[in-house]
């Protein structure tokens, strides 16, 4: 390998470490004067359209209708309900444990793959891993003072679990849906479907006619850019690349280092409480993210990413994409 080539590497690898990682503060700020599913539609629509934009100017095929039916019901499942549903959770939940639930993601995968897609049987580590990750929840959402507030809202957690088992169901559904062979123009299409339905729902809720733009801080408009260049394009960019440049079990390592990268920044910039109970949730949920990733049947396709922010799923992903 070249010293250039490395160097991608490293800088590819830091920006979905740092930049995932950081994608839960960063919606945190922005949802301080933006109602959250605007929020969420306005980023997502944004980056859809520069992403097909730039696809089409890259060469790339005109979808056809069957492929923009499979797009935004994958966008409907990962960027309204999921996506949105981690943006308007944060209301009610901080940050960093926002992004510890959602690494949970993979539990969703693993047992919805084995149950619905006829996958392979989960191994003992598997087992071992859902059953430790489920302590892990359950240490997180349990009596305690995580927040200085009393227990976690109950209420917000519902939500998350909600939306990771549509992130789970969008991503399944994503692997045998007919799109684009263009990675890029199937996620800008995704993530356009998946935007403009969140605007319509923030429409019909009240959200727009509520909305003020001129009482939206300057960090919240910051944090929205924020997020819609760098959370949505750069670091799904480099996800892409990765994928071609590493193997999957190196790619996967961004899973376990997402979650403490966003406790950390909730930490030192968002004001959050940080417990040693908070701590040790933190280790048994990703020890059993990091035994389910690493237990999976030789053969069977790696679990599609969990981005707190959730990460877009371009196409679906064959084992000759990983390769």
């Amino acid at each position: 390998m070249t010293k250039s080539f490395n160097g991608r590497l490293i800088l590819a690898f830091a920006a979905v470490y740092t930049i995932w990682g950081s994608t839960f503060l960063g919606i945190r700020i922005a949802i301080d004067t933006i109602p959250p599913l605007l929020m969420a539609g306005i980023r997502f629509t944004g980056a859809g359209i520069l992403l097909y934009l730039g696809a089409r100017a890259r060469g790339a095929k005109p979808p056809t209708l069957t492929e923009w039916r499979s797009a935004a019901i994958i966008g409907a499942a990962l960027f309204f309900i999921s996506n949105g549903g981690v943006s308007w959770s944060e209301l009610r939940v901080p940050s960093g444990i926002t992004a510890l639930l959602v690494s949970t993601v993979p539990f969703w995968f693993v047992t919805m793959e084995w149950l619905w897609h006829d996958g392979a049987r989960p191994t003992r580590r598997i087992v071992l891993g859902l059953i430790i990750g489920l302590s892990g929840v359950m240490l997180l959402i349990g009596p305690g003072q995580l927040t200085g507030r009393g227990s976690i809202d109950l209420v917000g957690v519902g939500v998350l679990m909600i939306a990771n088992f549509s992130w789970a169901t969008g991503s399944l559904y994503a692997r045998r849906a007919k799109l684009p062979s263009s990675q890029l123009l199937a996620a800008g299409m995704q993530m356009g479907a998946g935007g403009v339905i969140l605007l319509i729902v923030s429409l019909l809720t009240g959200e727009i006619g509520r909305f003020d733009p001129a009482a939206v801080s300057l960090p919240s408009w910051l944090a929205l850019l924020y997020l819609l260049v760098f959370g949505s394009i750069v670091g799904f960019t480099a996800y892409t690349w990765l994928l071609r440049a590493t193997t999957p079990s190196r790619l996967a390592t961004y899973a376990y280092v997402n979650p403490v990268i966003a406790i950390l920044l909730g930490w030192g910039f968002g004001g959050e409480k940080l417990t040693l109970q908070m701590l040790a949730a933190a280790v048994v949920i990703i020890l059993a993210v990091v035994l389910i990733m690493t237990g999976r049947s030789k053969g069977t396709p790696k679990p599609p990413p969990c981005e707190g922010d959730n990460v877009p799923v371009a196409a679906p992903l064959t084992e000759e994409d990983l390769a």
